[in-house]
């Protein structure tokens, strides 16, 4: 299991606001190109999001969906990756003094990702949560800086800036 913990220098409510967007998840999510609804209210339960990755001229489209949601606190999801199969991601967000500390535990579900699943894609999958807590990080810090927090509204955006992992 890929468990990774990130220190955001933003309100819990903060960090909740950008997790709640579902048009916002290609600004954190590392290798997602875009983000749109597909069905329900994200991030409630059974909502889901669709979410292009794209690696040179190859487009693969697939779809979040939410299964369980703790306003505030706790988002579990279950991305599907074509014949990859599915993973589960579970997102716990615990107030930390001023702060917000973030705790990702990512494992495969079905597919041939499970049957697959080694020390090898672990480490992988780690890299991958280091710079994906480093893109939530300067996305929550900047709109902690803004003064916008948990009001910040909501627009589609493409991916954001390079990952980098200055903070997990």
């Amino acid at each position: 299991m890929a468990v990774r913990h990130c220190l955001i220098k933003a309100r819990p409510q903060t960090v909740w606001a950008v997790l709640a967007d579902g048009t916002r998840y290609a600004d954190w999510v590392v290798g997602t190109a875009s983000s749109r609804p597909v069905r329900g209210a994200w991030p409630q339960e059974d909502a889901a999001i669709g979410y292009e990755v794209r690696i040179g001229p190859v487009r693969l489209s697939n779809e979040t969906v939410v299964r369980r949601c703790e306003e505030g606190s706790a988002l579990e999801l279950e991305a599907k990756a074509g014949p990859l199969g599915t993973v589960r991601i579970a997102i716990e967000l615990k107030r930390w003094g001023e702060h917000c500390l973030v705790l990702v535990d990512e494992h495969p579900l079905r597919g041939a990702g499970g049957r697959l699943h080694n020390a090898g894609t672990e480490a992988l999958i780690q890299l991958r949560h280091r710079a994906m807590l480093a893109r939530l990080a300067r996305l929550c810090e900047a709109e902690e800086r803004a003064g916008r927090g948990d009001a910040a509204g909501p627009g589609v955006r493409a991916g954001a800036g390079a990952p980098g992992d200055g903070h997990a």
